[in-house]
């Protein structure tokens, strides 16, 4: 039989699990919400109406409506940083990294196209706010993989030469990541077909040959 012990830890660990389960969904629905409306039009209330709690009862779980927000980006902006990383470790050359790097950009909108709207939106205003300086910091860190794949294959000749990479990098990078404001993950095209056109629209252009 297991001792009280076990069983108050076994009832703290069910806890837990819950309440990391709430956190989750209080999140994904705080995203949504900072996402459609807008972070400055959304209310603390407006949260916690459509998670069907009171508003109080979103202070167990987070400090602030800015706490909300500092935790969405956060785990965004670290996680995508961690796969672009891991993908240039994984020792591919410069082109095929680069469209993975683009593979696994459509599929984090397809994942997570809140917070990737949120940070379209508000990164511009963040970027200025002391308590987020992670934002352009890390956003900073996502350039520079970017820029040094890019830099990468032009010096192994897979790229052309006579293209600027930051330039290159910011068409990639806008077309691709303003794609969330037009994507549907329920269309004809999902996210892995999306990516391929783009791919293959990158690297032979849109001229018949």
């Amino acid at each position: 039989m297991a001792s009280q012990g076990q069983d108050k830890a076994r009832k703290r660990g069910q806890g837990n699990q819950k309440g990391s389960a709430r956190r989750t969904q209080l999140l994904a629905i705080a995203a949504e919400l900072f996402a459609t409306r807008g972070y400055s039009q959304t209310t603390v209330r407006d949260i916690a109406d459509e998670a069907g709690i009171l508003s109080g009862s979103l202070y167990h779980h987070f400090d602030s409506k800015e706490a909300m927000l500092d935790e969405i980006l956060r785990q965004f902006m670290d996680g995508l940083l961690s796969r672009f990383e891991a993908i240039v470790a994984a020792g591919a050359s410069p082109r095929e990294t680069l469209d993975e790097l683009i593979r696994v950009s459509f599929a984090t909108i397809h994942v997570d196209p809140h917070a990737v709207a949120l940070y379209q939106n508000e990164v511009a205003l963040l970027s200025h706010v002391p308590e987020f300086e992670f934002v352009p910091k890390t956003g900073r860190a996502v350039e520079a993989v970017w820029l040094n794949v890019l830099a990468a294959g032009r010096e192994a000749g897979d790229f052309r030469e006579d293209l600027d990479s930051g330039i290159m990098y910011r068409f990639i990078r806008d077309t691709v990541w303003v794609s969330v404001r037009w994507y549907n993950p329920r269309g004809k095209l999902q996210h892995e077909k999306v990516a391929e056109q783009f791919i293959t629209l990158l690297h032979g252009g849109l001229l018949a040959r």
